[in-house]
């Protein structure tokens, strides 16, 4: 059920099931995170990397987060420095409240903190802002314990990356390198995997196939070092259960991202459209049209795969408001190919 405001405007909902059978566009970030410079709970948008080393300092580690986020593809970065912990969630709020964000990234290790963010940008999913957060794990995590945090997190909305560059210097720049380049893609359907993590000289650990396996299936992203080169092995969300039932339904970091790609962009579309309308056939009809071609863009664009029957009625207790209703398949990303031989000798 579409949740009820009386602002004037377009709305959505969405549910999502799993199948049962067989950087043109570059996005905003935000950062929340501790700092010797700048006003702490202060919002900062900053264009240029130049300007946070002025604001925070050279040295400051806000300073080189902004730097990690910029260089793998935030076109620009809203930052707001915290001196302690309890700070946090008024920060998260103070970001949640800005428009055009696409990813938050907070530095803080601590689960509560990464629970707090959770549940910031699911209210703002709630109030037409949609964007997801990226928290670090601990460098020196087992992965046992970065699977356990990610079941506290539980959310298709948070990724949670590892390991971290050193125990020392933590998880909070590869999380923000993994932030950068979320922002960074312009298909949403593309998966993660393989990106290549800018500014990442080193990490902490090196996990073997076995541990890969356990921290995908347990909603982590794991990056690796290979020749130098620092990049995400798959991303994948922390959203494992449904009612403490396993659910892989949300697992792919993929599909929330086709999801924020496709309904808002039908809102907009429609918001556009339709400022000022009379809640007629004709204009329903209208509406029905819209909503076509914008589905149409998205399956010739392959963000989605398919669309059923697009339906526009009143609604009888509400007689200002129509009730669009459509489904969606989303595009999934090729993270396999598998060669089947024959072989003759």
């Amino acid at each position: 059920m579409v949740t009820t405001h009386e602002r004037p405007g377009v709305y959505s909902v969405y549910a999502a099931s799993a199948v049962v059978s067989g950087a043109a566009r570059r996005g905003w970030a935000a950062v929340a995170a501790r700092s010797q410079g700048g006003t702490p709970g202060k919002l900062y948008d900053l264009g240029r990397y130049e300007e946070a080393e002025t604001t925070f300092g050279k040295e400051d580690a806000l300073t080189a987060l902004v730097k990690l986020l910029m260089a793998n593809g935030a076109a620009r970065v809203l930052a707001v420095p915290v001196e302690e912990e309890a700070d946090y969630p008024a920060a998260f709020a103070l970001l949640g409240e800005q428009e055009s964000v696409k990813v938050v990234v907070c530095d803080s290790q601590t689960l509560s903190v990464q629970q707090a963010l959770r549940d910031q940008v699911l209210a703002d999913a709630q109030v037409r802002r949609e964007r997801i957060a990226v928290v670090p794990g601990g460098a020196e995590e087992s992965v046992s314990q970065l699977v356990a945090r990610a079941k506290e997190l539980n959310s298709e909305r948070v990724v949670l990356v590892a390991p971290g560059i050193s125990e020392e210097a933590g998880g909070a720049l590869v999380a923000a390198a993994v932030a950068g380049a979320i922002c960074g893609e312009g298909d949403p359907a593309l998966p993660l995997g393989g990106v290549e993590l800018r500014g990442i000289p080193g990490l902490a650990l090196r996990y073997g196939e076995s541990e890969l396996d356990t921290l995908l299936q347990g909603g982590v992203t794991p990056v690796e070092l290979a020749g130098g080169v620092c990049s995400v092995v798959r991303g994948v969300t922390t959203r494992t259960t449904t009612g403490g039932v396993s659910d892989s339904t949300w697992r792919e970091l993929t599909t929330i991202l086709v999801v924020d790609d496709v309904i808002p962009g039908v809102r907009n579309a429609l918001r556009a459209k339709f400022p000022r309308a009379k809640n007629t056939a004709q204009t329903r009809g209208a509406v029905r049209s819209q909503v076509i071609l914008e589905l149409e863009r998205k399956l010739a664009s392959e963000i989605i795969t398919g669309y059923g029957e697009v339906t526009v009625q009143p609604l009888e207790e509400a007689p200002t408001v129509c009730l669009v209703t459509f489904s969606f398949t989303v595009a999934h990303g090729l993270n396999q190919i598998w060669l089947s031989a024959q072989i003759t000798v």
